[in-house]
């Protein structure tokens, strides 16, 4: 229950703030399945620690930071590398798989200059939400193959865009 700006009970946490930690996840990690073991995370280490009555600015700032440490421990575990720069002021604005004017076309422009292995692997992992497993399923590779083709299609996509776009 919400009593004026604090939260009195652990089922109004978890609903006000589910949506938008997912959304934030789903936004760095691009598949559902990832996006909800995350979330899940959050949740399984921030709410032992919070203890109620609690102020909603301070529970916020609690899961921001464990919004944080799990999407730095997923980066760490899946590619070797901290996430670099989680944005989570953003936690509350909703986000929109819908394209947008300034950026609609330019994801389209950089797979298109990518060798075909690597617009399929981006393709299917963050355009279809395939998982790794799926993805490399459909791409007659082992999971672990799947996963560097991820890490090397992105970082080359990265660089194609820094030089389209710069």
């Amino acid at each position: 229950m919400l009593e004026g700006n604090v939260y009195t009970d652990w089922e109004t946490i978890y609903q006000e703030n589910v949506v938008r930690v997912y959304r934030l996840i789903f936004s760095r990690v691009g598949n559902r399945p990832d996006a909800e073991d995350l979330t899940s995370e959050v949740f399984v280490k921030s709410l032992p620690q919070l203890s109620l009555p609690s102020a909603v600015a301070q529970v916020r700032a609690y899961i921001s930071a464990a919004v944080r440490t799990v999407l730095a421990d997923h980066w760490r575990r899946h590619y070797g590398s901290p996430l670099a720069d989680v944005e989570v002021d953003n936690i509350s604005r909703p986000f929109d798989l819908s394209p947008t004017s300034d950026g609609s076309g330019r994801a389209g422009r950089i797979l298109a200059l990518l060798p075909d292995r690597s617009r399929q692997i981006l393709e299917l992992r963050f355009l279809r939400g395939y998982s790794i497993k799926e993805a490399a399923g459909a791409m007659g590779v082992s999971p672990g193959n799947a996963k560097i083709l991820q890490f090397r299609a992105l970082r080359l996509a990265a660089e194609v865009g820094a030089r389209m776009f710069s």
